[in-house]
């Protein structure tokens, strides 16, 4: 009979023992524990159950909640600011209207990014920047000099910088892209034709049509704040009527998005227009263009109505039995137009962003605005029907008729000194026998133009 083997040791399973003791230490040491002051077991676990009472995991209502809360404040917070601006002058709506562009491209640029590619690139982003500046440079001075040329092209400084100012963006625009063609880098041409091609898309999809919502301040506030207006009234009443009575799907994009919820938003939007727009026709501040780009809702503006804010009188059909015209401003057939591109057309903004969004996987363009996400989020459907109406204003409602500028740049431009003086002379004799000017401050103005005199 075999004798007991109890007192007979087993290095190699003490060995695996100890091994498998190692392996479990090991496996707890690569479990984060966050805040945990020691490894050591009871005091990691004293750690743990002290955190949980302190910061309690909160429930999906608290998360809604407090997104909620934070959304409402700054929506308030947003629509204060924008009325404050709107307010204040032209000056503060074209700074918010610089601001959205900038963050805007921003946000569009960082989702194409590679950062580790970025690392190994230098100038990657800087040549982003400086197309930016660049357009920036040649939209903002196109602008500046077709509605202040008379101020411009007078001043001995400005006149140079306004008269080749095409010739100079453009110049700088070479410099960007030759130093591009410098910067490529064997093994990263993919990568850098990919952010130069995507520079150039996010230049025309934002800071382009964002220079036309400009050119929409200058020409009178209402080309400005109605088309906005319209916008955020549709997407408001698009989400009612949707979760009132949506039933039926409109885009794959946009599966919350039903066509009870498009056509009904469109209707609400006529209505909003109609009565918006008779509100803000009856204040100059509104219709008239940008002539002092100090003035304010106090202050106010002068001008000559356009046509368009004027009652016009309106023969009904004999049918309906009234002989009497009916007075009506044309604007308020012009907003028909106005407010069905922004409930038909504009969505297909928001669309365009939701699928970009899919492509590069991700739920918002940034989180510039606490509760909203990023500037681009909320300006998708803005900046195209800023575009709509600058070329709708210009095909049908503006009123073209030579302005002093255009005088003084044909006058600078297309006639020698000599000429310019004989024009010079030729308005001054006009003015004195109008009587507008006295005779003796006519000749001294044109003898001290012209010695010879």
């Amino acid at each position: 009979m075999s004798k007991s083997r109890r007192n007979v040791r087993f290095p190699h399973r003490s060995g695996n023992s100890e091994l498998r003791r190692l392996s479990v230490s090991d496996a707890s040491d690569a479990v984060p524990e966050p805040r945990s002051p020691s490894k050591d077991g009871d005091n990691s676990a004293a750690a743990v159950s002290n955190e949980k009472p302190q910061q309690p995991a909160l429930s999906d209502y608290e998360k809604k909640k407090q997104a909620f809360i934070t959304r409402t404040i700054w929506t308030f917070v947003m629509i204060g600011g924008f009325f404050l601006a709107l307010f204040s002058g032209h000056i503060y709506i074209i700074a918010i209207v610089t601001a959205v562009q900038i963050v805007s491209f921003k946000e569009v640029i960082a989702i194409a990014n590679v950062p580790s590619r970025e690392k190994n690139l230098r100038f990657t982003k800087s040549l982003n920047w400086y197309f930016l500046a660049t357009t920036m440079y040649f939209l903002y001075g196109e602008s500046v000099i077709y509605y202040f040329k008379h101020i411009l092209l007078v001043d001995k400084v400005l006149l140079p910088l306004a008269t080749h100012h095409r010739f100079i963006s453009f110049t700088l625009y070479l410099m960007g892209f030759v130093f591009f063609v410098g910067s490529l880098q064997k093994g990263h041409y993919k990568f850098q034709f990919t952010q130069f091609a995507w520079t150039h898309m996010a230049l025309y999809l934002i800071v382009v049509q964002a220079h036309f919502v400009m050119n929409n301040i200058f020409e009178g506030m209402i080309w400005f704040f109605l088309p906005a207006s319209l916008v955020i009234t549709n997407d408001i009443f698009a989400y009612v009527c949707g979760i009132t009575f949506g039933r039926t799907q409109l885009i794959q994009l946009s599966p919350k998005k039903t066509v009870e919820g498009f056509i009904g938003a469109w209707v609400c939007t006529v209505i909003f227009g109609y009565f918006m727009t008779n509100i803000l026709m009856r204040y100059k501040y509104f219709i008239c263009p940008v002539n002092d780009l100090g003035a304010n809702i106090w202050t106010g503006l002068e001008c000559t109505p356009n046509p368009v804010f004027v009652p016009q009188p309106y023969k009904l059909p004999e049918w309906t039995g009234v002989e009497k015209p009916v007075y009506i401003e044309p604007m308020q057939f012009h907003i028909l137009a106005f407010a069905t591109f922004a409930s038909l057309i504009a969505p297909f903004g928001g669309f365009f962003a939701s699928g970009l969004k899919r492509t590069f996987k991700i739920k918002d363009f940034g989180e510039s605005i606490p509760g909203h996400g990023g500037i681009t989020d909320r300006m998708d459907c803005q900046f195209i029907m800023g575009f709509f109406a600058y070329m709708y204003y210009h095909s049908f409602i503006a009123v073209y008729k030579a302005s002093v500028g255009d005088i003084i740049e044909t006058a600078i431009n297309g006639l020698t000194v000599e000429q310019q003086y004989e024009v010079v002379k030729g308005l001054g004799k006009y003015l004195y026998n109008q009587g507008a000017v006295s005779e003796k401050a006519c000749f001294s103005l044109l003898a001290s133009q012209h010695p010879a005199y």
